[in-house]
């Protein structure tokens, strides 16, 4: 089934090559298009030189759509691939059912080919790995941690004795210098919460108490890490994750039909990270896939909002966390008029506090509000409840999306259906679905 034009807007790497794809929608670039029922786009695409590109997508591949360009541009999907595929969203009058020119074909059958070679043969180097050499490096990693940790805390009754005035004094260069520190002890989740710290002095109003109340977070972690052997075992799970300690999925894998709640990236001049919720229609589960992509790059894992895929997922450990990896996927993704269950705006605050006594540290949980209307509540926004007297503010980040007026479009003043994440900074609309049949609209 051909997707909708939201579903192939999803897969764009950054905004840039949304806005170029759509320009390339239209029949007037592209030549000798056609597709098969086996899942395969193709066309040659009019550029600036005499040979026109060659673009080829694989939207049946049960690891995700793959993409072949001619063009030397190093994003996936390219602007090219995005153009072909929302012309074949568009039906069959601009893209033909066909038989695959030999280029197109050539790729296919050595892409499926690898794919199917790597599932016969598996991992290369499995079990190489020496048990003994990992726990030796483990516990020299973690006496680093605790080191850094220890001075840390240190740092922080430093600062409280002598007054949270001199961190405005200090500026930034405090707060850099002890990150640094943290980088070398390899905890860089303690790292990524000190330069948090040094963005608040002097940030406006009622600094201090966020000052202080961050650094009750930080402390806190500190003490978890100092004395995780007396923790339960899912919190101290998380303690680990959260100072930046690489884990591992597990437990069983769990096989579902997953519906692709929303997907966004953020970046930074290193990384670009790739979120994507996914809800189980049968197990009724959330669970956070991420993909990393180095600066410039977006990550290799893309799935279209509002698509089921019928795929195994694998939960990491940890109280609270939602985080899971994609394992054997058995068809591609697919057109779904499912919709998640969703909450009252009283309920979602409740789910909320209590997601915080299992993970302090947590910033938001994912949840879908059912009937909700986007309402002006003086200079921000807010999502009120049509069936009870309350209202969740939205997040800054969310008001200043151009995805917020979308929402308001999508409601016209009725109630609507809207995913995203709760946190104590407001809720952040993701995903949103219309009163009555309709398609997933992206926020985001």
């Amino acid at each position: 089934m051909r997707w909708t034009t939201d579903q192939v807007l999803a897969l764009a790497p950054d905004a840039v090559s949304r806005k170029a794809g759509s320009k390339l929608g239209t029949a007037g670039p592209w030549s000798e298009t056609g597709s098969s029922d086996e899942g395969t786009v193709w066309g040659l695409c009019k550029g600036s030189g005499t040979k026109p590109y060659q673009t080829v997508v694989d939207v049946a591949d049960a690891s995700g759509p793959a993409y072949k360009c001619s063009c030397p541009s190093r994003k996936f999907p390219c602007k090219h691939a995005l153009g072909l595929l929302l012309l074949w969203s568009g039906g069959e009058v601009a893209v033909p059912a066909g038989q695959a020119p030999d280029w197109a074909e050539q790729w296919i059958a050595g892409r499926r080919g690898r794919t199917q070679e790597k599932q016969t043969t598996g991992p290369q180097g499995a079990g190489a790995a020496d048990p003994e050499a990992a726990r030796r490096r483990a516990e020299r990693r973690a006496e680093r941690v605790t080191a850094g940790a220890t001075e840390l805390e240190q740092r922080l009754a430093d600062l409280l004795r002598s007054g949270l005035a001199t961190a405005e004094q200090a500026g930034y260069g405090l707060w850099e210098e002890t990150a640094a520190r943290m980088v070398d002890a390899q905890a860089p989740g303690l790292a990524a919460r000190v330069r948090e710290l040094g963005a608040i002095p002097s940030s406006g109003p009622g600094w201090p108490v966020r000052l202080l109340e961050e650094c009750a977070l930080l402390h806190l972690l500190d003490q978890g890490w100092l004395h995780r052997e007396h923790l339960p075992p899912a919190l101290a799970a998380t303690v680990r994750t959260r100072i930046g300690l690489p884990t591992s999925p597990d437990g069983p894998p769990l096989r579902d039909d997953w519906l692709v709640l929303a997907q966004y990236d953020t970046a930074d001049p290193k990384l670009t990270t790739r979120r994507i919720w996914l809800h189980g229609t049968a197990s009724g589960r959330t669970a956070l896939l991420l993909s990393y992509g180095a600066a410039g790059r977006a990550p290799e894992l893309a799935l279209p909002v509002g698509l089921t895929l019928d795929a195994e997922v694998t939960a990491y450990p940890g109280a609270g966390q939602q985080r899971a990896s994609l394992g054997e996927q058995f068809a591609p993704p697919a057109p779904t008029s499912t919709r998640p269950p969703g909450v009252t705006t009283t309920e979602a605050a409740a789910r909320y506090g209590a997601a915080l006594r299992e993970d302090p540290w947590l910033e938001s949980v994912p949840i879908t509000l059912d009937a909700v209307i986007p309402t002006p509540d003086g200079t921000a926004w807010q999502l009120a409840d049509a069936e009870e007297d309350t209202a969740l503010p939205l997040s800054p980040t969310a008001t200043s999306r151009p995805g917020l007026w979308r929402l308001i479009a999508l409601s016209g003043g009725t109630p609507i259906k809207v995913f995203g994440e709760h946190g104590h900074r407001g809720f952040t609309p993701l995903t949103a679905w219309p009163t009555g049949p309709g398609e997933a609209v992206r926020l985001c």
